[in-house]
C-alpha cells in the first residue's frame, strides 16, 4: 500500500474509523458517538479524532446506515408510481402473507400510497411480446399528475419488463422531459427478474431512499472537499463491495444493510488470512447484533431479504440475520412479569446509564459493568461519569426489585436473557439451514461481541473463537478491504431441455460488458476486474431455488445440469432425475480488485516479550460460577504466539474480551486471539 486510506462505518451508537498510512506507517483508529440527525457530523468528528490530514488521503470508503434507517423510520421521499393498467395494487396485495405467524390482525403501510399509484395502458406478455402498445399521452398525463401531487421521486414499473424493457425505457424518456429532478427509477434497471411484486417493491425502495442518500452524499462530499479531500468518496453496498459516490444514488437500494455486510467481509478476509475457512460471524454493537456465515472463505450471499414485513428487497446482499440485541438494549420487566432484553435500545443518546448522558434504563452494557467485565475508567464517550454503585442500584430498582433479585443477580439475569436471544440468532444461520455449529469457528467482533462470544460458543458447542486484532472497528476495516462490486441478474425461466444455451451465454457476456462499463464510469483505480457467475435453478413446479456457481460465460447445458444435481444433493440428499430442471436466473458479479492491506499491521508493534508483561492488574469478575479474581491484560502488548488461560479480561481501546474459566488462548501471527472453548 503506497497511499493513505480510510475506512469509516456509521453504526447506531458509534462511528468507527481506521486510517492506514503508507508503507509500514502507523494505524490510527477512532470511535466517536454517531450523530443520528446527520451522520456526516459523526464521520467528520471521527476524522478529526484520528488526526486525518485529508489532502494526504487517497481513499475514503464509507459504510452508512442512511438508507436502512430511512426505511425503518419511514423518513423517505414522497414517491409516485406509474404502472400497467389494472396493476396499481400489486405493491399492496403482495403475497397475502401475515405480519404475525398467529392471529389475523396486522398493519401494513405501502411505501407508495394508493393515490400516488397511477395506471397507463400498456402490456407485455410473459415472453416479452407487445400485447398493448404504450399510451405515451397517458404517460405524460400521469407524470404531470404526480408532479402536481408533490412527488419527489418516480417509479416506472410495467408488467414483464424484465423480458422486454422497451415500454419502461420509453416511459422514463418521456418522464425525464419534465420531471423536476433526476430521481426516476425504472424497475428493470434495478432488478431484471420475474415476480412483479418483489421487483416493484425493490424499485419502490430505491426511489424512496434515492433523494435521501443523494443529499447525504452531496453534503458529506462537499464537507470533505472543503477540508482538502481531492478524491471520490467510496460507499459500501449490501453485497459486500463498494461503489463510487458519484453513481451510488442511481441504485440506492444496494446500500441497504451495507454496515453489517462490511463486517462480514472483514471477517472473511481475516479468517482466510488466519487459515480458517468456516466461520460464523457475530457482530454485537450498541444497537443490534448481526450474524452471518462464511463457508470456504466466502460470505454467503442472498437475493431474498425482507427488511421488514412486506418489504422484500431482491438485490444480492451478504446474508446477515439481525436482531435487536446490542450493548444498548434496554432490560425491563414486561407486563407478564418476565424479564425482557431489547429490542428497544438506548442508542447513542441518552445511551446506557454508565455513559452519564441522562440514561435511566438499564442495558446490557450496564450489566457488564456491574459484573466487572467492563472497566469504568476505560469507557468511551462518557459525558458525566457515574459510579458502579449508582448503576447497580438502578438495575436493582428497575429489574431486581420486581423479580426479587439483588443488583448483581439482576445484572447476571440480564446477560443470560440477552445471550439466549443472541444464541437464537446464531441458530438461525446455522442449525436452521442445515449447518452444524461444531464445524465452525465463531468470529466475534463489534464493540460488545467479544464480551459475550465465549458464553455463546459454550451454549452452541462451537469449539473455537477467533477475535480479530481490532474487533471494535471491524466494520470500518471491512470498508478498507472491500473491492468494487456490481451485480447483474436476468431472468431466463426455461427448462434445460428447452434452453437455448447460446442465449444464456449471450446474457452472461452482456453482464460482463455492463460490469466493465460501470467500473470504468466510477474512475476508481483497480488492479484487475474479476467476474463471478451464478445460476438460480429449481425443479419444474417448485418455488424454492438453489444457486449454482458457474465456471464462466461459456457455460454448457451439461455444466448447468451437473451443478444443479450436486447442489440439490448437498442440500437435501435426494435425487429426482424424473423431474426437469429449470434455469430461472443468470447472475454475474463484476469485482474490481483494490490493493490488499496487510492485516498484520492492525495489531500494532507494542508487543512485550511475555504474557505476564502485558498484565495490567486484576479485578473481581462475575462468571457463571460466581465472582472470581481475574487478571487483566493489555491487548496491544500481548506477544505473538503468547499463550494463557482463562479466567481473564483483555482490554483495548475499542473493545473488551472476556475469557471464561478453562478456555485456552493463543495469539496468532496476525495478532488474532484464538480461543479454545472448554466443553
Amino acid at each position: 500500500m503506497s497511499e493513505t486510506i480510510v475506512g469509516v462505518d456509521v453504526g447506531g451508537t458509534f462511528t468507527d474509523l481506521i486510517l492506514l498510512e503508507p508503507g509500514s506507517g502507523g494505524v490510527r483508529i477512532a470511535k466517536v458517538p454517531s450523530t443520528t440527525d446527520n451522520q456526516a457530523f459523526g464521520v467528520l468528528s471521527a476524522l478529526d479524532s484520528a488526526g486525518a490530514t485529508l489532502d494526504r488521503v487517497a481513499s475514503i470508503n464509507h459504510g452508512t446506515t442512511t438508507t436502512t434507517n430511512a426505511l425503518l423510520e419511514r423518513k423517505i421521499s414522497r414517491c409516485g408510481l406509474i404502472t400497467t393498467q389494472g396493476f396499481r395494487d400489486v405493491l399492496e396485495l403482495g403475497r397475502r402473507t401475515r405480519p404475525n405467524a398467529y392471529g389475523l390482525l396486522g398493519t401494513f403501510v405501502p411505501l407508495i400510497p394508493r393515490e400516488l399509484r397511477v395506471e397507463v395502458p400498456e402490456r407485455m406478455d410473459a415472453d416479452g411480446n407487445v400485447v398493448i402498445p404504450l399510451d405515451e399521452a397517458a404517460v405524460r398525463s400521469a407524470v404531470q399528475l404526480l408532479v402536481d401531487a408533490g412527488c419527489e421521486s418516480l417509479v416506472i414499473h410495467f408488467l414483464h419488463s424484465y423480458r422486454n424493457s422497451s415500454h419502461e425505457r420509453r416511459a422514463a424518456e418521456i418522464a425525464a422531459e419534465f420531471w423536476p429532478n433526476r430521481y426516476i427509477t425504472a424497475g428493470h434497471a434495478i432488478l431484471s427478474e420475474y415476480r412483479e411484486y418483489e421487483r416493484g417493491t425493490t424499485a419502490a425502495v430505491n426511489a424512496a431512499v434515492q433523494p435521501v442518500l443523494h443529499r447525504y452524499m452531496d453534503r458529506l462530499q462537499s464537507e470533505l472537499k472543503d477540508r482538502g479531500f481531492a478524491h471520490d468518496l467510496l460507499v459500501m453496498q449490501g453485497n459486500g463491495g463498494s461503489v463510487s459516490s458519484r453513481i451510488v444514488a442511481e441504485t440506492a437500494v444496494n446500500t441497504v444493510m451495507s454496515g453489517p455486510a462490511s463486517g462480514v467481509m472483514a471477517a472473511a478476509a481475516t479468517a482466510r488470512a488466519a487459515g480458517v475457512d468456516q466461520v460464523i460471524t457475530y457482530d454485537m454493537g450498541g444497537t443490534s447484533s448481526d450474524v452471518g456465515l462464511v463457508q470456504g472463505g466466502v460470505p454467503q450471499v442472498t437475493a431474498e431479504m425482507d427488511l421488514e414485513y412486506a418489504m422484500p428487497i431482491h438485490v444480492p446482499m451478504v446474508d446477515v440475520h439481525t436482531i435487536g440485541a446490542g450493548g444498548g438494549s434496554i432490560a425491563f420487566v414486561n407486563d407478564a412479569g418476565m424479564l425482557q432484553v431489547g429490542p428497544e435500545s438506548a442508542g447513542a443518546m441518552p445511551g446506557p446509564i454508565c455513559y452519564g448522558r441522562g440514561g435511566t434504563k438499564p442495558t446490557i452494557t450496564d450489566a457488564n459493568l456491574v459484573l466487572g467485565r467492563l472497566n469504568p475508567d476505560r469507557l468511551l464517550a462518557v459525558d458525566n461519569p457515574v459510579t458502579v454503585r449508582h448503576v447497580r442500584e438502578a438495575i436493582e430498582r428497575e429489574v431486581g426489585a420486581p423479580l426479587g433479585l439483588d443488583g448483581d443477580a439482576a445484572a447476571a439475569a440480564i446477560l443470560q436473557i440477552g445471550n439466549n436471544r443472541m444464541a437464537g440468532a446464531i441458530r438461525m444461520v446455522s442449525l436452521a439451514r442445515g449447518h452444524d455449529p461444531r464445524d465452525f469457528s465463531l468470529f466475534a467482533f463489534g464493540g460488545a461481541g467479544p464480551m459475550h462470544a465465549a458464553a455463546l460458543a459454550r451454549e452452541l458447542s462451537i469449539p473455537r473463537l477467533l477475535i480479530p486484532a481490532r474487533p471494535g472497528i471491524t466494520n470500518a476495516i471491512g470498508c478498507v478491504t472491500a473491492d468494487l462490486r456490481h451485480d447483474y441478474v436476468n431472468t431466463v425461466n426455461a427448462p434445460l431441455a428447452e434452453l437455448d444455451i447460446a442465449e444464456a451465454q449471450a446474457i452472461l457476456s452482456a453482464q460482463i460488458d455492463e460490469g466493465r462499463r460501470t467500473i470504468d464510469r466510477e474512475g476508481v483505480a483497480v488492479e484487475q476486474i474479476d467476474f463471478l457467475h451464478f445460476a438460480d435453478m429449481q425443479f419444474q413446479g417448485q418455488t424454492h431455488m438453489l444457486t449454482v456457481a458457474l465456471s464462466g460465460p461459456d457455460v454448457t447445458l451439461e455444466e448447468l445440469q451437473r451443478g444443479f444435481d450436486e447442489a440439490y444433493w448437498n442440500r437435501f440428499e435426494v435425487e429426482l432425475p424424473e423431474i426437469r430442471a429449470v434455469l430461472v436466473n443468470l447472475h454475474t458479479a463484476a469485482i474490481g480488485r483494490r490493493p490488499e492491506i496487510e492485516l498484520s499491521r492492525l495489531a500494532g508493534d507494542e508487543q512485550t516479550e511475555s504474557v505476564d508483561a502485558a498484565k495490567t492488574g486484576a479485578r473481581r469478575v462475575w462468571f457463571e460460577g460466581g465472582w472470581q479474581d481475574t487478571p487483566v491484560y493489555d491487548r496491544g502488548r500481548l506477544p505473538r504466539a503468547g499463550r494463557f488461560a482463562g479466567p481473564a479480561i483483555v482490554e483495548q481501546l475499542d473493545c473488551t474480551t472476556v475469557i471464561e474459566p478453562g478456555n485456552g488462548v493463543n495469539v496468532d501471527p496476525l495478532g488474532n486471539l484464538v480461543i479454545e472453548v472448554e466443553e
